[in-house]
């Protein structure tokens, strides 16, 4: 994915990832940080699976083929949206189609990617462009706390937790984000 971007990427840029797009991210600071020139990162993590993680993943992989993804989304959903959106079906119906869009096989392979995820944490230091570190405050796949870590590794970051959100900050707080995304490109 990073090496996908990289190639169709102008030679300078900027650089935001959501969730896995941040590690995606980190890969792109990894193999080519002096083309990027600013970066901010949204819900996301810097560490490799854990042992118990794989368990979990093929838990929803085996939902997703057995079930099928809108299975998927009625099981996965509720783990990454604040609980006091899940009853409001307005903004969750999007979410739902975005899920049921994807196969199992697509599915399969994002978490693939996402297990074989390497440890970013020591591109943290190297990471010298203006970097905005969010996340939801009721994130509980991404939490405060790690964003606070990777923010504190990385020289003059900016971290910003927006209130009333868990993992799907972009699309649960809007306005907030594209606030936080204004101001960053203006820093």
């Amino acid at each position: 994915m990073a090496r996908f971007v990289l190639a169709t990427a102008p030679p300078r840029f900027a650089l935001a990832g959501h969730s896995m797009g941040g590690r995606v991210a980190f890969e792109i600071m990894r193999t080519a940080p002096s083309r990027v020139e600013r970066l901010a990162l949204f819900d996301t993590g810097v560490i490799p699976a854990s042992p118990h993680e794989p368990v979990k993943r093929q838990d929803l992989i085996d939902v997703a083929r057995k079930q099928g993804m809108a299975a998927l989304a009625e099981r996965w959903l509720p783990m990454i949206v604040h609980p006091d959106r899940l009853r409001d079906t307005q903004f969750m119906r999007p979410l739902i189609d975005m899920v049921c869009r994807a196969t199992p096989e697509i599915y399969q392979g994002q978490v693939n990617a996402l297990l074989s995820r390497p440890d970013f944490r020591p591109v943290l230091p190297k990471i010298s462009c203006p970097t905005l570190i969010t996340c939801g405050r009721d994130d509980q796949w991404s939490p405060p706390a790690q964003h606070e870590e990777i923010a504190a590794s990385i020289a003059g970051a900016k971290l910003a937790i927006i209130e009333n959100s868990a993992h799907m900050t972009t699309v649960e707080a809007p306005d907030a984000v594209s606030t936080l995304l204004r101001n960053w490109m203006a820093s």
